[in-house]
């Protein structure tokens, strides 16, 4: 069955409904876009092969845009990291690993997110222990200070991340 902007705003609607976060909901609001459909080349099928992907959020700032396509990676993994621009070396819909299974996850891993002062620094124990060192902070600080550690502890595992729940 073929996707509709009104679907697709219901689909974002719905996801969006469970995240509390008031400041990533207003975020994300604010970069939401009436979906649009472009053809995006698909590099894994025959030369010139393309697919239908309607765009819902763009993010000027950082440049980050997600979009929902129900062919190459979807329907399994629909939302992903693709570019609207007009060269022809951003035709295309990427990777595997630019492509999620939540509208929320893709906005996670896109650039999007950075300008959220949510982010905190976790250490990783060998066992898979997961531990939070920080409060929230900026992007760059909170990755300032896991690299920090990083250089003092060469052998701990150390991440930027954040807790916002959803889903």
């Amino acid at each position: 069955m073929a996707i509709s902007p009104g679907r697709l705003e219901s689909l974002i609607t719905e996801e969006l409904a469970a995240l509390s976060d008031k400041r990533v909901l207003s975020h994300i609001r604010g970069m939401l876009v009436a979906p649009h459909m472009l053809l995006r080349e698909w590099d894994y099928g025959q030369p010139g092969q393309q697919y239908p992907c309607w765009f819902v959020l763009s993010d000027p700032q950082s440049g980050a845009e997600i979009a929902y396509c129900e062919h190459g990676f979807g329907p399994r993994c629909p939302w992903g990291l693709v570019s609207s621009a007009d060269q022809p070396e951003y035709r295309h819909m990427g990777m595997d690993s630019g492509w999620f299974t939540s509208f929320l996850d893709a906005f996670f891993d896109s650039f999007a997110c950075v300008a959220l002062p949510i982010w905190k620094v976790i250490r990783t124990d060998s066992q898979g222990n997961r531990t939070c060192l920080s409060g929230e902070d900026t992007w760059d600080t909170t990755w300032q200070r896991v690299y920090e550690l990083r250089d003092h502890d060469p052998a701990g595992r150390y991440d930027c991340s954040h807790d916002i729940a959803y889903g």
